[in-house]
């Protein structure tokens, strides 16, 4: 190429924009911080953090739910007398999509996408997708209690939400039932 400085200049020009398009296309996108979804869920009254023990029963029910295992062993979760948010997150096609799910009374009261890294499959994020969560509950074991309307070319992402929902709701209701059975 020594004779051609042009063409290898203009073939590296080229190969970096390529790299860094490329490399964008990856990018965390970050839509709501755990913090802001946090304070639009509870106000001003933020409770502690606690945490759910990933026992052997919870680990069990979640690889029912998002079949595969449950890597760790808690998970943290907000808590008041009327609801629990948790910030979970889920493969879509190769990187986690990091959900806040708000759920009120055993229903969902609210799921929002904070982080998504993939390249595809972003629609997920606006409200005509993550509204028709709101109401749902768990039934019949571990299925929700609505259709789950798909987004042409986001199919793994629309399942790793439905996925997080399901997760939520179980979680939800597990923690209330062991604060019943304490009480």
């Amino acid at each position: 190429m020594s004779g051609r400085p042009g063409l290898f200049l203009c073939v590296l020009f080229v190969f970096a924009c390529v790299e860094g398009h490329v490399g964008r296309a990856h990018a965390e996108q970050v839509f709501m911080t755990p913090e802001t979804f946090l304070n639009e869920s509870f106000g001003d009254a933020i409770p502690a953090p606690s945490f759910l023990w990933l026992k052997a029963d919870v680990k069990e029910a979640a690889r029912e739910i998002l079949d595969r295992d449950l890597l760790g062993l808690r998970t943290r979760y907000w808590r008041n007398e009327a609801q629990t948010v948790w910030m979970l997150d889920e493969i879509g096609k190769t990187q986690p999509i990091s959900v806040g799910i708000s759920v009120r009374e055993g229903a969902i009261d609210r799921l929002q996408v904070l982080v998504y890294r993939e390249s595809h499959g972003w629609e997920v994020r606006y409200p005509f997708f993550t509204d028709q969560f709101k109401g749902m509950k768990l039934v019949d074991g571990f299925a929700l209690s609505e259709q789950v309307d798909g987004i042409s070319g986001a199919t793994l992402s629309v399942r790793a939400l439905t996925k997080l929902a399901r997760l939520a709701l179980f979680y939800d209701g597990y923690v209330r039932a062991e604060a019943q059975s304490g009480e």
